[in-house]
């Protein structure tokens, strides 16, 4: 044979693959793995600052909203029970037991949050939000730390005498 008519049958032969190719089936997408029913979540409780009447779905969503704004994990604030094994090997979480201090402390954050915003930023309105209420929250200091940095500021701004603030005495200078 000659090369050209190699050529010819070699390009032949790829024309048919390429045909045969695009007329066979598509292989099956591997098998779905089945479905997870929805999570659900029992009653709460041991509530002390949060509303009584709370779903465990919603207090599971605070819960989660807190944990993103603290840098932290379920078991910051609530204890393991080495006699309860969940199906990981691990020991599951005591929600309802008081005896770590961070949960008192997130309980005493939580009661100053909703009082700054009740009683203090309740009270202004922006005329540029749309007359929304500006409210704090627990990331408003911790910026997803369970211990909120220290704020130092920068000398460059702070290097003059300090102005006293509207409606405070100016400090005397005099000893």
């Amino acid at each position: 044979m000659k090369t050209s008519s190699l050529s010819s049958v070699f390009a032949v032969v790829v024309l048919a693959a390429a045909v045969a190719l695009a007329q066979s089936p598509a292989p099956a997408p591997p098998p779905a793995a089945a479905p997870r029913p929805p999570r659900t979540y029992p009653a709460p409780t041991n509530l002390k600052v949060l509303p009584k009447d709370l779903t465990g779905q919603q207090v599971h969503e605070i819960m989660e909203k807190w944990e993103a704004e603290l840098g932290g994990h379920c078991n910051s604030c609530h204890t393991a029970d080495p006699n309860n094994i969940g199906p990981n090997g691990k020991p599951r979480l005591k929600f309802e037991d008081d005896s770590k201090d961070e949960k008192v402390v997130a309980r005493l954050m939580f009661a100053m949050t909703e009082e700054l915003n009740r009683k203090y930023f309740g009270q202004i309105k922006h005329e540029e939000d749309h007359g929304k209420t500006p409210s704090v929250s627990c990331a408003t200091c911790h910026r997803g730390h369970m211990h909120p940095e220290e704020f130092v500021p920068p000398k460059e701004e702070h290097g003059g005498p300090m102005l006293p603030m509207r409606g405070m005495p100016a400090a005397s200078t005099q000893k």
